[in-house]
């Protein structure tokens, strides 16, 4: 029975989802190189989350951990059809469309992520914050994102991937507003901060960094605090970038490596940095952001001829 629930459910999703189809349609998507324990345990995680979509099948978290936990398996196309669904009962509940507008980011549909993700942002409007689980859990078992920041992060991110920097910048702006905690805020600051560069805003990018200055206690976040150092000129590249060498695969690494690549691009290597973004995207990496970012940032040098 749970079976021929979920076969009409995704049928259902299907037919609801609409101005994004057809690049969801049309979109690549790469299934994502994991061990055989993770594989195995992402789809016990899958099943449960199937069964208690069959047991209540109205149940909006039923439907968010149902398209979260498929996501997590590569299957994005069917995740969005289920968040779609999800939209379709639950219009008015901006998770649906923040965890759809993710997945649009991962399939390289900017623009239907952003319609997405503003709709969220609007659903949110003077509605206190809340704590977002996290499906993959950190060390410590500790979530370290809300809902709020998680629209304002995607949002930001897709803007920035397309290329328009400036609502990329307004976007952020409201996430350091509701990131709370460190992780949340080296994150949120690296992001801003590599923006505002793009922008040619210097001074407001270097006292953006000001406060990462001395030791940060982070849960899980380092790679971006690293980056951060990096930019205060704590860290050189070339040390930074030694860490990674022949690990592309990683997606740590993917991310690193994206925000080292960024550095020698905005201070004037062109060269070193399409070295290192080619590095990437000969990776695994294919969904993590560090990958997109520097396959979007590849594409602008082509279409630019630099």
């Amino acid at each position: 029975m749970a079976k021929w629930i979920l076969i009409a459910f995704l049928l259902a999703a299907s037919a609801s989802f609409g101005s994004a189809q057809k690049c969801f349609e049309t979109a690549r998507e790469i299934k994502p190189v994991i061990s055989e324990a993770a594989r195995k345990a992402y789809k016990e995680k899958l099943a449960e989350a199937k069964a208690e979509y069959a047991a209540s099948p109205n149940d909006p978290d039923a439907v968010i951990w149902l398209g979260r936990r498929t996501a997590y398996l590569g299957e994005y196309k069917v995740a969005i059809q289920i968040f779609s669904d999800g939209i379709g009962s639950f219009p008015r509940d901006a998770r649906m469309y923040r965890h759809r507008g993710h997945r649009l980011i991962t399939l390289r549909c900017f623009d239907d992520a952003i319609a997405d993700l503003e709709k969220a942002a609007k659903l949110i409007r003077g509605k206190p914050d809340e704590i977002e689980p996290d499906g993959l859990p950190n060390a410590k078992n500790i979530p370290t994102s809300t809902l709020q920041s998680n629209i304002w992060y995607h949002l930001g991110l897709a803007y920035y991937l397309k290329g328009d920097f400036k609502k990329a910048l307004r976007a952020y702006r409201q996430c350091e507003k509701v990131s709370k905690n460190n992780d949340m805020r080296v994150a949120t600051a690296y992001w801003h901060y590599m923006t505002l560069r793009r922008l040619g805003k210097h001074k407001d990018a270097k006292a953006l960094l000001a406060p990462f200055s001395g030791d940060i206690e982070l849960i899980e976040n380092m790679d971006y605090l690293k980056l951060i150092k990096l930019n205060c000129g704590d860290i050189k590249a070339e040390e930074l970038l030694s860490t990674i060498q022949g690990d592309a695969n990683d997606l740590g690494s993917a991310s690193l490596g994206y925000g080292i690549g960024n550095y020698f691009l905005y201070n004037g290597d062109k060269d070193k940095a399409r070295a290192v973004f080619q590095r990437i995207v000969k990776g695994s990496q294919w969904a993590s952001f560090g990958y997109i970012a520097a396959e979007a940032e590849l594409s602008r040098q082509a279409g630019s001829g630099s």
